[in-house]
């Protein structure tokens, strides 16, 4: 039987029917929920009424006499367009399914409307209220993407929309080449496309990778364009990856301009062509400058970092830049682009996903992700399952795994060495007919998809030494599985957002005073444009070509807040990046969709902000911060003068018209930096450094020039933390206020077992204004105290 699984709306005729409840007398709601199970859960039949007849027996059976009234009602059967059904339940009969093993997802019913990437309405941009249409798309922006390049043709999400004219300030432009013809891919939408290849030829040879990789500003990997599109692409209905994610696709600021300037080739991105882009994109008139790219291993100290000095000085031209935090999570200190002048993105969750299931011949099931578009395995008849390790390559590494061993059956792969979507094509070389992906252990309950060209799926580490021992249990008597996929899913089980497992986290490996990442956005399964000029998996012997692409990566994460800064920049447009920043930053939330503090798929626990920074962005929220921290070239210099840089160093930062920085007549202290967070370093035993003043300016950006703002605090365990003035009075005259936050140590701070604890600062007017800073407090040892 042929089933399609797409994310499914079921319009309930009672969708608030008031029942009594006969335990008790009270007035209980049952409301329309979709039910998504396991396809053993009952067996799928192709007899709608058969069908009908299962799922009705399977809800009655599954919910105990405490939850069963008012009785439950099937509404509909879904045999082909999801695994599942459709009930009138009450919240106490929902979440009891929802606890259960054999339920995938059990979803509020809602109207939806079409959105593919659904980020958009994820962080609830709206084109009837908020910041999209108080910035008008962003019409006037022109946000410049540092990256891979970009693939126009046949591109919709890079068509021109209106005949609006083009911004007046850019001046810059396509190059054509024998690749790009500039004429015909140039347009309202894509108004620069350039490429930088110097750096990167004297590395690797002037002509190598010219046929795979032709020197012109076109996209032959398809990173460019997918984050060039999440950043700003125009609108595409009907657009998906092989039917997953299906509906239309939009970018962040669909208004907003793109010029693409390609700095990376086959084998990496040269410091000294990432500098060259980034001086191009200052010299065209950019407002907003997207990095998705960063260093191999530690983050370099700001002086060596090439890219961080090229923000600095697009930063004090007024142009917004944003960065991936990287992808070497969840490790501490793992963060990059983490000087103060970056906007640093960490990667979370939507409320979607790609499930598929992992079924044992003993009926035991595991969900995992999947993104394959194949012919699915018959889920009725399982195969024979193996372990990659007893057949020639525990982590499936191409022509290393036994065709005599593994030909026709399923291998279990370990993590490692190879790509997940090349443990799969390993798989298939040998004869395999699927692969089961086994997730690094240290991500958790994350488990990440791939387009794979085999029936493949993902499972979180867990669920994939549990497969294993079975493998073990049964070796003698023939372990067999399948894997059934379920296309897409949107719902609010599991809670969204959640940290992913390898966004790169904090503290700041070379300026612990500034709080890293800055803000968190979505980052995870994300579908945006792809290039026609390699397949969804980058695999040789993958001929697929697509127009949309399903990854993940803070590479992802970035670009969405390049489009949001985008529309902070026309909606306000005498912000400065840190004013931009900051309004970001004070009004992010850190609560999910459940009312939980944003969970780490890492540990399954809370996050910290050394995770998700200042929390998830809210664009409508951040039009309207109420006050600002604002900084600009001058404090950032400051700011390295008081982190010990030396004159050489800092002048790395300066301009050539800039007088020399005298650094004894700045800050003595990173920590007076006028950030929006604060993190404090101390040691629980040491006799030295037991109070730490750090002092912040606010200036009031609300409409309400007269105000009062009063301070709300959360202490972390085992400081003291006092603010001074408590209140902030602001009017014409006075804009600007200023502050000072002192950390004391407690006498038990030396019974604190954690390496680091969190609170908050809070300024809250009398209308709806809450400016939240997060506070972070590092503990460390005297012996580390005395090594720095």
């Amino acid at each position: 039987m042929e089933r399609v699984l797409v994310g499914v709306v079921a319009v309930c005729v009672l969708l608030a029917a008031a029942v009594a409840s006969a335990a008790g007398g009270e007035t209980q709601l049952q409301s329309c929920y979709i039910v998504h199970v396991a396809a053993h859960a009952p067996r799928p039949s192709s007899r709608p009424h058969l069908l009908a007849r299962a799922y009705a027996s399977f809800l009655r059976d599954s919910l105990p006499a405490s939850v069963s009234r008012p009785s439950p009602r099937l509404l509909y059967a879904y045999a082909h367009a999801a695994t599942g059904f459709a009930a009138a339940l009450t919240e106490r009969q929902a979440a009891h399914l929802r606890s259960l093993p054999s339920v995938l997802d059990v979803a509020a019913d809602a109207v939806r409307r079409l959105h593919t990437t659904l980020t958009p309405a994820f962080l609830r941009l709206s084109p009837s209220s908020g910041l999209l249409p108080a910035s008008n798309g962003a019409n006037d922006i022109v946000i410049a993407v540092i990256d891979t390049g970009i693939y126009r043709d046949g591109r919709a999400s890079f068509s021109a929309g209106d005949n609006q004219p083009l911004p007046s300030k850019f001046r810059g432009g396509c190059v054509s080449t024998k690749s790009f013809n500039a004429s015909a891919y140039c347009n309202r939408k894509l108004v620069g496309a350039k490429f930088f290849h110097a750096g990167y030829d004297a590395a690797y040879g002037e002509r190598l990778g010219e046929v795979e990789d032709p020197r012109s500003p076109l996209d032959s990997n398809g990173h460019g364009t997918h984050t060039a599109s999440t950043a700003a692409g125009s609108p595409v209905d009907d657009a998906s990856f092989y039917n997953y994610a299906k509906g239309r696709a939009v970018g962040m600021a669909p208004g907003a301009r793109i010029a693409a300037y390609k700095v990376c080739w086959e084998n990496g991105c040269a410091d000294s062509d990432i500098l060259k882009a980034i001086d191009a994109a200052i010299d065209d008139g950019v407002d907003v400058i997207s990095i998705s790219l960063g260093a191999v291993g530690d983050a370099p100290n700001f002086y060596d970092d090439q890219t961080a000095i090229g923000a600095f000085h697009a930063v004090r031209k007024g142009i917004v830049v944003s960065a991936s935090a990287g992808n070497d999570g969840p490790g501490e200190y793992t963060a990059k682009n983490i000087a103060p002048w970056f906007i640093t993105v960490g990667a979370s969750t939507i409320n979607r996903q790609f499930p598929a299931s992992v079924v044992l011949g003993n009926g035991e099931t595991f969900t995992g992700v999947s993104l394959y578009a194949g012919t699915p395995l018959d889920e009725a008849e399982k195969i024979p399952l193996v372990y990659g390790g007893d057949v020639g390559s525990d982590v499936c590494e191409a022509e290393k795994l036994n065709a005599s061993l593994v030909t026709g059956k399923i291998v279990v792969c370990d993590p490692g060495v190879n790509g997940r979507a090349a443990k799969g094509d390993a798989v298939k070389l040998a004869g395999g007919a699927g692969a089961i992906l086994v997730s690094n252990e240290k991500y958790g309950d994350q488990a990440l998809t791939a387009a794979h060209v085999i029936a493949a799926a993902a499972v979180k580490f867990a669920d994939g030494e549990r497969i294993k021992e079975y493998i073990r249990e049964n070796a003698s008597s023939s372990p067999v599985a399948t894997i059934v996929f379920h296309g897409t899913v949107v719902g609010r089980s599991p809670s969204s957002p959640r940290m992913a497992s390898f966004s790169s986290r904090g503290p700041n490996l070379h300026a612990p005073e500034i709080l890293k990442p800055d803000v968190t956005a979505p980052g995870v399964d994300i579908l945006a444009a792809w290039t026609g000029a390699s397949s969804p998996t980058e695999l040789d012997g993958d001929t697929r070509r697509v127009e949309f692409n399903v990854i993940s990566g803070t590479s992802m994460s970035c670009p969405h807040v390049s489009g949001v800064a985008a529309l902070l920049r026309q909606a306000r447009p005498e912000w400065s990046p840190a004013a931009i920043k900051s309004a970001l930053m004070t009004t992010a939330y850190n609560v999910d969709d459940a009312g939980d503090v944003i969970r780490d798929m890492a540990t399954g626990e809370a996050s910290t902000p050394f995770a998700r920074g200042a929390g998830h962005v809210d664009p409508n929220r951040a039009v309207d911060p109420g006050l600002v921290y604002d900084a600009g070239a001058d404090d950032y210099l400051s700011f390295l003068c008081a982190i010990g840089y030396t004159d050489e160093q800092i002048a790395k930062f300066t301009a050539k018209d800039d007088p020399a920085v005298n650094c004894s007549t700045r800050m003595a202290f990173a920590g007076d930096l006028n950030y929006p967070a604060f993190s404090v370093v101390f040691s629980k035993n040491s006799s030295e450094n037991k109070v730490i003043t750090q002092h912040r300016v606010v200036r009031n950006v609300g409409s309400n020039v007269r105000v009062k703002y009063r301070v709300a605090v959360t202490s972390p365990a085992g400081v003291r933390v006092t603010v001074k003035p408590r209140v902030l009075r602001f009017n014409r005259e006075r804009r600007t206020q200023e502050y000072a936050v002192t950390f004391t140590l407690l006498l038990g701070a030396a019974n604190v077992t954690e390496k680091y604890t969190f609170g908050s600062i809070v300024w809250r007017d009398n209308s709806k204004h809450e400016v939240t800073s997060p506070i972070a407090i590092t503990w460390l040892a005297v012996s580390s105290v005395a090594a720095m």
